[in-house]
């Protein structure tokens, strides 16, 4: 049951932090800025927000003042969700997003992925007959 809830709040607090971080008022928070997860430990104290950043030589300046912000961003997700303990929020850096595209990128390339039959290897899937 205490599973349930985490889960729960960890969804809560995933939906709505995305819609404050563009009312940071730090210039340094600029940018495409995904929330692409957040764990909270059982006791609501503490809580990690998994941060993707489209830009990549900007990310270190956007986790500065997400970290500069996040007693404000505390505050205000502690207004919009209803706990007796809002937890303290660290940002961490994600990067499984670009992973994900390199490797579907890799799956795309013929010279990296081969044929399964190599007696197919003669079709061509992208051409319509």
């Amino acid at each position: 049951m205490a599973n349930n809830r985490m889960g729960r709040i960890n969804e809560e607090i995933q939906r709505e932090l995305p819609a404050l971080v563009p009312t940071v008022k730090d210039p340094r928070v600029t940018g495409l800025i995904s929330v692409t997860a957040v764990d909270t430990t059982p006791d609501l104290k503490y809580a990690k927000a998994y941060i993707s950043v489209l830009d990549k030589s900007d990310s270190d300046q956007v986790f500065k003042g997400l970290k500069s912000a996040s007693g404000w961003l505390r505050r205000e997700l502690g207004r919009r969700l209803n706990l007796r303990n809002t937890p303290e929020l660290s940002f961490v850096r994600d990067d499984s997003i670009d992973k994900g595209a390199h490797i579907l990128e890799m799956l795309r390339d013929p010279q990296v992925v081969k044929p399964a039959n190599p007696a197919n290897a003669h079709i061509d899937l992208d051409s319509e007959e």
